[in-house]
């Protein structure tokens, strides 16, 4: 149960922080999708998350 609330936690602070990760430069590497069906428009960040994950363990080496 723990888990999921951290889960939860981690999805609403990359929700809300979308916008500046945006301003970086996330979110728009060649890798990342965006299509739109339905009228919604979805997007999968495959090459933002394996970047994102990259920086973490290469954090957590460091540390």
């Amino acid at each position: 149960m723990r888990w999921l609330i951290v889960l939860l936690l981690i999805c609403l602070i990359f929700n809300r922080a979308g916008d500046w990760l945006q301003k970086l430069g996330l979110g728009r590497l060649p890798g990342d999708v965006r299509f739109r069906v339905f009228g919604r428009q979805i997007f999968l960040p495959f090459a933002s998350c394996i970047l994102l994950s990259l920086v973490a363990s290469g954090v957590m080496m460091v540390l």
